[in-house]
């Protein structure tokens, strides 16, 4: 349905509405097409009035909840859950929006009562349980959260939320070569999944099995979406094999993909650095600045090259800097203390010998 054919429903509907102002089913009609037309604003206008000549719309309720969830208004959303539990304390969908939005609020407990209630009204679909499973995997316990998308999987085996996230908690828990096949069997079911195809090259880096890391890095770029994050996981796992010219080149490709983010300068001039290329440590480590003029770090990582080069001095005025904008960090202050404290000691023994002679 085009934007005419929305503007054309909305004006029928009104009129409908103005014909028989207490049929509730125009209301409902009247939301969605706003919805469609993505006026979320009237949508909201339009169920409150609704509830006005039905207070006891469950659906009203609970699409005013979600509303309210999407846009993080958490407080407002639980109030229409529970308005909506209270009338129909026997619908599982009010019981999994509450557990959903306790779980955003990360309040633990919470989260997984009503989880467990839906479970009480409704077992069979693998939703729920991977709602849990996430639920454990935020709080760290990803055994328990392992258990759970397991769970799902023998409801839906090819459930592709619950094989991503046995990956993803697989990996948690080191066991890569287990991580690397769910992810392959993601990978298998949607070829076009650029961030699962970087899970999978990403984990086949940490398996040693360069070979088919680069394979599956070359296919993940050729995907549609952006190549930022491709190009820096590519560059990682290529610096971590020892390709440091190829890696330096893909970082070099991520910072023409998107010049806006220092994380790309700033991981190849760690690099550069490594590789004792100092200077061109200090051209990015610069870029990097530009971007991020606020960061303490990255006048300390200046000042580290400086030093590394023999300009005390410089280094020296990069520490400080850092000194100053970050005060409460003890670890840049032992280190322009300890700098300060060998210039000024070298610069003792230089007046020494000159006195002497």
């Amino acid at each position: 349905m085009d934007k005419k054919d929305i503007e054309k429903k909305i004006q029928e509907t009104v009129l409908l509405m103005a014909k028989e102002p207490k049929n509730t089913d125009h209301y409902h009609d009247l939301a969605k097409y706003y919805a469609m037309e993505g006026s979320f604003d009237k949508v909201t206008s339009v169920y409150e009035s609704l509830l006005e000549i039905d207070p006891k719309d469950v659906q009203a309720l609970l699409n005013l909840g979600n509303i309210h969830f999407y846009s993080k208004d958490f407080k407002k959303a639980l109030k229409y859950y529970n308005q909506a539990m209270i009338i129909q304390p026997g619908n599982y969908q009010v019981y999994y929006n509450l557990g959903n939005t306790y779980a955003e609020m990360k309040n633990f407990a919470k989260a997984l009562h009503f989880y467990n209630r839906t479970l009480d009204f409704y077992n069979q679909t693998p939703d729920i349980y991977n709602a849990i499973g996430m639920l454990y995997h935020d709080f760290e316990d990803y055994v328990e959260a392992k258990a759970y998308y397991e769970k799902a999987l023998s409801i839906d085996p090819e459930n592709l939320s619950a094989l991503v996230d046995l990956g993803h908690v697989n990996f948690k828990l080191y066991d890569y070569n287990e991580a690397l096949k769910y992810y392959l069997k993601v990978y298998n079911l949607s070829k076009d999944n650029k961030t699962v195809a970087l899970c999978v090259a990403n984990t086949y880096a940490l398996t040693k099995d360069k070979d088919n890391s680069y394979k599956t890095f070359e296919e993940a770029l050729k995907l549609p979406g952006d190549n930022y994050k491709a190009y820096m996981c590519y560059a990682i796992a290529s610096s971590d094999f020892g390709d440091y010219d190829k890696a330096l080149k893909l970082y070099k490709k991520a910072t023409e993909e998107n010049s806006k983010d220092a994380t790309a300068f700033i991981l190849a001039g760690n690099l550069c650095s490594t590789l004792k290329k100092y200077n061109d440590a200090e051209e990015y480590y610069k870029k990097a600045l530009h971007i991020n003029k606020m960061d303490a770090n990255l006048y300390v990582l200046i000042g580290n090259i400086y030093y590394m080069r023999g300009e005390v001095e410089r280094s020296i005025h990069s520490y400080r800097a850092a000194v100053h904008m970050r005060p409460e960090n003890d670890e840049y202050k032992l280190v322009f203390i300890q700098i300060l404290n060998d210039y000024m000691e070298e610069a003792r023994k230089d007046e020494i010998v000159s006195d002497v002679a």
